[in-house]
């Protein structure tokens, strides 16, 4: 099967200007033969014109329509087999092992997203009927329902070729809301993003989806990315990747005439505490399980473990010892392209040039050129309180143990982190009943509060909050992740006094699809 190259213009295809970007291996730093068109400022502008003339359709579809278009995205990757899992291997220098399970997670996330809409939950009706005779003032009839925002930019990762790509988490939730999608490609894979891209493309021409609903771009610079936020078209967008990269797409949002919510997930520390019961009870099986959280997938997770805390003692004394002996021999790794392995290495040498910071151990094993070795540094919690630059992220098989005096400095450390996607507590039943004040500041610092685990590893369930504040993403409020990031695409609309025949279906007072309403104050799926 040849791979296609060209823009995704909705069902059309442009070659652009004529210039072109490859994908390189990773692993043997090889160029991979196909060359992929770079868009041009006309192609976004006719994408958009695209996706804004198939709104007005496409947003309104029948649930069970969208829903099988939904369902067929996750049987046409299926259906590419092998072709799709040895390229996003040979792309990204995953294993095929870990892509095999990647697939697995993004057809099952869209198939889980047409469950949903079909229940018809996400619209969040609402219907507070009229009472005429009221005093002093008469109620109106009010009834309110989210709606679709429009056309949607999605910016495809790189650590995740298939559920944070072209047909991932935000495209998925977008085109369950009925809101168009443009991709701009990820460059570090771009055959991967054809693959998926086209089997988009087949179902949407399947379930006559209108020409627009999906488009597909690439460009291994910073300008199509950049049109695409600042198109009067564009009504939000989702993004995951650096701090530098979502803050700067935030950025151009917000200076737009019309400004629009650019939803980023972005950097991201992951603290860990370690409380001194659980090191007395347990340091080996600890020191062992986070030194395999932080080397998974060569560090490269979103969730990477990067900061763990504890208190000076001879239960810390011990967890490193123990840290040290199941570290030393963990394998160094091929990052996911040239770039990500420069700027761990940048990085990493940064923060272990950083005052009082000193490496406790790193793996003894040789690396190649094209590898990078798993470092796990060390500091004092003074100096983290009073050098920002120990905040950082390091992306990548890298993590530093912050060594606190006391239980006062520990908190003092957890009160100057930023905001983060998860935060985690090790401990005995008594050390949280101890430390209940602790666990509530690390509350107000993350999205997902973990208790005796690891963060690495996002369950796709309608529990999961994938977020937190700045900067781990741009809104709090939402999640990348689960049926409930559906919200971000949505928003609410009320119609008061409106005539009968003019309300949307799930407003009628019929129901027949007996969906879940809010009716005077009342849930119920029975007809007003």
């Amino acid at each position: 099967m040849d791979i296609e190259c060209r823009n995704r213009i909705g069902f059309d295809f442009s070659e652009g200007s004529g210039k072109t970007l490859h994908g390189v291996n990773p692993v043997s730093n090889t160029m991979i033969p196909d060359k992929f068109f770079t868009a041009t400022p006309e192609d976004v502008d006719e994408a958009m014109h695209k996706a804004q003339t198939a709104f007005q359709k496409f947003s309104t579809t029948v649930w069970e329509e969208r829903a099988a278009f939904l369902e067929s995205i996750a049987d046409e990757m299926e259906a590419l087999g092998d072709l799709l899992i040895h390229r996003a291997s040979e792309e990204t220098g995953l294993p095929e092992a870990r892509i095999i399970g990647e697939r697995g997670r993004t057809t099952g996330q869209l198939r889980m997203f047409a469950q949903y809409i079909r229940t018809g939950n996400w619209v969040e009706a609402t219907i507070d009927t009229a009472i005429a005779d009221r005093s002093p003032v008469p109620k109106p009839d009010l009834r309110k329902m989210m709606v679709p925002l429009g056309p949607v930019v999605v910016f495809g990762a790189s650590n995740f070729p298939l559920a944070y790509s072209v047909a991932g988490g935000d495209t998925a939730a977008a085109l369950a809301a009925g809101c168009p999608v443009l991709v701009k490609a990820h460059p570090g894979h771009p055959g991967t993003s054809a693959l998926v891209g086209e089997a988009i493309i087949k179902a949407a021409q399947m379930h006559d989806m209108p020409d627009g609903t999906f488009s597909l771009l690439y460009d291994n610079g910073f300008a199509v990315g950049q049109a695409l936020v600042g198109h009067p078209y564009t009504t939000a967008v989702g993004f995951t990747g650096s701090v530098g990269g979502g803050r700067a797409l935030f950025d151009i949002a917000a200076k737009r005439p019309n400004p629009i919510p650019v939803f980023a997930e972005m950097g991201s520390t992951n603290p860990v505490i370690l409380l001194p019961e659980a090191l007395k009870a347990r340091s080996k099986e600890v020191a062992q399980e986070y030194a395999a959280s932080i080397t998974l997938g060569v560090g490269q997770f979103c969730t990477n473990p990067g900061l763990l805390f504890g208190i000076r003692g001879e239960e810390l004394e011990e967890f490193k010892s123990h840290l040290k002996t199941a570290f030393i021999g963990t394998n160094p790794g091929t990052m996911l392209h040239e770039g990500i392995g420069k700027a761990f290495m940048q990085k990493s040498n940064k923060m272990l040039s950083e005052p009082d910071v000193a490496v406790l151990v790193e793996s003894d094993k040789e690396a190649t050129a094209d590898q990078v070795r798993p470092t796990f540094a060390t500091t004092k919690g003074s100096e983290f309180i009073k050098n920002p630059s120990l905040h950082e992220e390091v992306f990548g098989p890298f993590s530093m143990l912050i060594e606190c005096e006391n239980i006062d400095e520990l908190d003092h450390c957890i009160k100057a982190l930023h905001g983060q996607l998860t935060g985690t507590l090790i401990g005995e039943p008594d050390d949280f009943e101890n430390h209940t004040a602790l666990v509530y500041e690390l509350q107000q610092k993350v999205g997902r509060l973990i208790f005796n685990g690891v963060p690495t590893g996002v369950e796709v369930c309608p529990s999961m909050m994938h977020g937190g504040p700045y900067p781990a993403t741009t809104d709090s409020r939402f999640t990348a992740v689960g049926i409930h990031s559906i919200k971000r695409f949505l928003r609410p609309v009320a119609y008061q006094n409106t005539p009968h025949p003019l309300l949307p279906g799930p407003l009628k007072n019929e129901n027949p699809n007996k969906i879940m309403r809010l009716v005077n104050g009342t849930y119920t799926t029975e007809p007003v």
